[in-house]
């Protein structure tokens, strides 16, 4: 099968990789819809996370299930499923508290690589979802934006706390950050303020459901939140980057009280202890338990309530896949799916 391959930063080939095969019992083999180009990815394609050697790539995933393991019993041949970046068994206590992404048995789906014609997703029964039928080709960019962007998000906007009434803020304007201003308007979010400085992204921001763009950042972004809100700050902030910056930014943008939902993948982020302590600030987050909110999701994209593939702003062929990467490190694109 074709696959892509990062082999050093900024060096990025589809080529030949080994048919996945059913390695254990609960493993499941699908034959991927459509893929996509996700932010973490930049990480390493930048450098900026450590390459070791060629690595298969992509963790975001839908398709048709070709065949399953004689252990699995709730997921079969023919169905179009989505599954989430981490594998989980979705039944130990972990998991049943709504954590599948730190289950006991997880395993990370982007070591597998899912930029590719074909996958082998482990923990089927557990990690993938099946649609209720096959759906329209018009759907599937957003059931593919279930599968990380979209469920982690939302989970941004819950680990905030976000509630009907209140102010919410997002710091970060990539796919994440778009698709948790969609959570919060799901959620009920009375104002949802952006920090953006692309224009193309503030307007999908606005038809998400964002109230206010603001265009500065560090200390000065925060200053105008605010002025926004009476000198209090936010009730609730998501963090979609993962940087110090951000970090500190969606902090201080918080009123005291208030929850932070930090879902941006963390690169040296240090917390000072003393203005943590006196900020009186709940912090919550981390890699998103997608699974916890697929089925909803699911529902809430094939009722057509939702539309979350419109951050897909570039789509290619999966042997193109090196641009679909140019353009996401140049902010070119939002984010790239690529067909397969």
């Amino acid at each position: 099968m074709r696959g892509a391959v990062l082999h050093a930063p900024g060096d990025i080939r589809v080529e030949d990789r080994a048919d996945p095969t059913i390695e254990k019992p609960t493993d499941a083999i699908i034959r991927l819809a459509a893929t996509c180009v996700c932010g973490s990815d930049l990480w390493p394609y930048r450098g900026i996370e450590e390459v070791s050697g060629p690595a298969p790539m992509g963790h975001e995933y839908v398709g048709i299930v070709e065949e399953v393991g004689s252990d699995v019993t709730t997921i079969r041949a023919g169905q179009f499923v989505v599954g989430s970046f981490f594998a989980s068994d979705n039944t130990c206590e972990i998991c049943q508290a709504g954590y599948q992404s730190r289950c006991v048995h997880a395993e990370l789906v982007g070591a597998i690589g899912t930029q590719a014609e074909y996958a082998r997703i482990p923990l089927a029964d557990g990690t993938l979802v099946a649609t209720p039928e096959l759906p329209s080709d018009d759907l599937v960019p957003s059931l593919l934006a279930a599968s990380d962007v979209l469920g982690t998000g939302w989970f941004g906007a819950v680990a905030a706390d976000v509630q009907p009434g209140k102010t919410v803020a997002v710091v970060g304007d990539g796919a994440v950050g778009l698709l948790a201003v969609l959570a919060a308007e799901q959620l009920g979010a009375e104002r949802i303020v952006v920090f953006s400085r692309h224009e193309p992204r503030q307007q999908l921001a606005r038809e998400f459901g964002a109230t206010d763009i603001v265009t500065t950042r560090g200390d000065e972004g925060v200053a105008e939140i605010k002025e926004l809100t009476n000198g209090l700050g936010a009730h609730s902030v998501i963090e979609a980057v993962g940087t110090q910056e951000a970090m500190m930014q969606a902090i201080r943008a918080t009123r005291p009280g208030g929850h932070v939902g930090y879902v941006g993948v963390s690169h040296d982020v240090q917390l000072p202890g003393d203005e943590l302590f006196f900020s009186g600030v709940h912090l919550h987050g981390g890699p998103a338990p997608v699974r916890r909110f697929l089925p909803d999701l699911i529902e809430l994209i094939c009722n057509r309530t939702i539309d979350p593939g419109r951050v897909f702003d570039l789509t290619l062929p999966l042997d193109q896949a090196a641009e679909g990467y140019r353009a996401m490190d140049e902010r070119r694109a939002i984010k790239t799916l690529l067909t397969v």
